[in-house]
């Protein structure tokens, strides 16, 4: 998460306090700079999109928002496999470096302080592109083909569509007829689980056994 500082001092308004001599000072937190939130979007993605995919990842979405006297920018990154927090901490420095180095070279990217947000899709994000397809193979998922909500498992994808399974028929779907796909989140049934064997306790000797062992060896033997 990076924080960026341009908006100088903060404004103080001074109003009288009834009659008295005394005044009350209020300090009031700027509001952020009115911006246009989409253009914005659309400069910091093509100043970040090249940065991402140099370090191996894809750029799935950027947002921008303003809260209180800064804009947020929260961005989201994958790759195949999965992104961990080592990467997204990586990647997030890369994206603010860049970020920074475009605005001192004179493109005024976004106005005032920010605060810079990386993360990765959840489970609940639409699958709309061949990439997020291939990424959930063997998912379940819910999906609209040819005007019908259809629900199976992804059992493959190539270059022109998906092989999916609904009810053990498969057919396959080219991208052109998917609409955006949600995963379905399965929990597995208790009777499926499978347990580790409960291991028997192990015979403990007799006391009896234990006594002929230290007669036959001598060290029973009272000296």
């Amino acid at each position: 998460m990076t924080q960026r500082d341009r908006g100088g001092a903060r404004a103080a308004n001074r109003r009288s306090a009834g009659r008295g001599r005394d005044a009350v000072a209020e300090t009031r937190t700027p509001a952020a700079p009115r911006i246009d939130l989409a253009a914005a979007g659309s400069r910091v993605r093509a100043v970040i999109e090249p940065v991402i995919a140099g370090a191996g990842f894809d750029l799935e979405d950027v947002s921008l928002s303003r809260a209180g006297r800064r804009h947020v920018v929260r961005v989201l990154v994958d790759a195949d496999g999965g992104i961990g927090l080592d990467d997204v901490a990586a990647v997030s420095r890369e994206i603010s470096q860049a970020l920074d180095a475009a605005e001192e070279a004179g493109g005024e990217v976004l106005a005032g302080e920010y605060q810079l947000e990386v993360g990765s899709p959840g489970v609940d994000r639409p699958l709309t592109q061949p990439r997020h397809w291939r990424r959930n193979v063997s998912r379940l998922v819910t999906v609209t083909v040819a005007g019908k909500s259809l629900t199976g498992r992804v059992k493959a994808t190539d270059e022109t569509g998906i092989t999916l399974d609904v009810d053990g028929r498969t057919s396959e779907v080219p991208y052109a007829d998917l609409g955006p796909g949600r995963v379905q989140i399965e929990f597995k049934r208790l009777d499926e689980a499978v347990f580790p064997d409960e291991e028997e306790p192990e015979d403990e000797p007799d006391d009896e056994d234990e006594d002929e062992d230290d007669d036959e060896n001598g060290e029973g033997e009272e000296r």
